[in-house]
């Protein structure tokens, strides 16, 4: 099952044919004796290294242009040092744990089959696992934009008790320090051993190389080909910029698109999920399509209470901030779902009756959420539009994500 928006080029490169895209396993009607999985086995589950270097350094049809001193920094060694540690499960408490656990390569380097990714021994994690693709572009990290660098973000992560949860910084510098082939690799990109700033900067390398544009909408509007969007798609794009106002905060410029304000707004979702009672019996899916009703004592008891979540408030104390979250970028959304902060959207048609509706209402919704009473033609068309947005690299990123190593060796600090 390969996602339609893929472009004719890449479907017919039978080198990476494998290559599955598609959020998640297709587990509709699993509940009866006939369902067939649709995903790949482990055999199949093979990559095909890229040159990363270079796909970082060229300009793709669609995304600005990065500033001079950005191109000037990007360093082949530090790219293929960063990837070797963001697909290293041996930099986690317990060796199981690589980044790449919650940015899966094939699910749009997001996480498709939960709403929020199972950290460190089953812990929960607090809030869905955003597309790490044309990370390079974004201004804030993390939903509630605590960070502004990837060098530093990575150490969230990497510390987190419910993540990776290594103890400190320096066990990771030790752990690293540890393995002869990591010093040498550090000597070769840095000329230095590995620390806090070197470990940080040589996975964001690895992070920026993830650039994935010169999608069909960009061959459209940026390339002037006609033929690239059908008329349903095209009819979704005028409703996206018109009537939906969804360019409001999905930006589109007439050079390029990232598809986001880089600001952070309340939709409404981050309140009704805080001041919603919870109910005293609660659907537990137990398979998909397997359902049974629990009492929320019950499921307190073995996996405590769910905390609120007030986004950006979080990192500033200001009332006025309470469930906000940043806006994503839209490119690739085909490939990344669950949707919203809290992936509480299995598919991008709950996402636009959502908005559709307006938003939840309260004091502090955003005065950019407003009814918009689309009816469902209009949202499929606006849904097909989204679905032009899948840049033409995703599928090279992927199977060279496959071919890294996932660090299936004993690594320990020297003594």
């Amino acid at each position: 099952m390969v996602a339609s928006s893929i472009s004719n080029a890449e479907q017919k490169d039978n080198s990476l044919s494998h290559i599955r895209l598609a959020p998640g396993d297709d587990k509709t009607r699993y509940q009866q004796s006939s369902y067939k999985t649709n995903s790949l086995s482990l055999a199949m589950r093979r990559g095909q290294a890229a040159k990363l270097y270079e796909i970082a350094k060229t300009p793709q049809l669609g995304l600005p242009v990065l500033a001079k001193d950005a191109v000037e920094q990007i360093d082949r060694n530090k790219i293929e040092l960063g990837r070797k540690l963001f697909f290293d499960r041996r930099l986690s408490h317990n060796k199981t744990m690589s980044c790449a656990m919650c940015h899966i390569p094939e699910q749009g380097f997001s996480s498709n089959e939960v709403s929020r990714p199972i950290g460190f021994e089953g812990r929960a994690i607090k809030r869905n696992a955003p597309t790490i693709l044309n990370i390079a572009f974004a201004k804030l990290l993390f939903w509630d934009a605590r960070e502004n660098q990837l060098a530093q973000q990575v150490w969230s992560p990497l510390l987190a008790a419910n993540e990776m949860n290594n103890a400190s910084i320096g066990a990771v510098i030790d752990l690293i320090k540890g393995d002869p082939e990591y010093l040498s690799l550090f000597d070769k990109a840095f000329g230095q051993v590995p620390d806090m700033l070197n470990i940080g900067q040589a996975i964001a390398q690895y992070e920026r190389s993830l650039i994935a544009a010169n999608s069909r909408f960009d061959q459209w509007l940026y390339g002037n080909s006609e033929g690239a969007l059908s008329e349903q798609e095209i009819a979704g794009y005028q409703l996206f910029i018109g009537k939906a106002s969804c360019s409001s905060c999905h930006t589109i410029n007439s050079r390029d698109a990232l598809f986001t304000d880089q600001k952070l707004h309340n939709t409404g979702l981050g309140y009704s999920t805080s001041m919603t009672k919870i109910p005293d019996m609660i659907t537990v899916q137990l398979a998909p399509g397997v359902t049974a009703q629990v009492e929320q004592s019950v499921i307190q008891t073995v996996g405590g209470i769910k905390e609120n979540d007030l986004g950006r408030y979080e990192v500033t104390t200001k009332p006025s901030d309470r469930w906000k979250f940043k806006t994503p970028s839209l490119r690739n959304v085909e490939l990344t779902a669950p949707y919203m902060h809290d992936g509480s959207f299995k598919n991008l048609d709950d996402v636009l009756a959502f908005y559709s509706g307006g938003g939840v209402e309260h004091e502090l919704l955003s005065p950019l959420i407003r009814r918009l009473n689309l009816n469902k033609l209009e949202q499929s068309q606006i849904v097909s539009f989204l679905k032009t947005l899948t840049g033409s690299e995703v599928r090279t990123l992927v199977a060279d994500g496959l071919a890294a190593p996932i660090g299936d060796t004993i690594l320990e600090p020297d003594e």
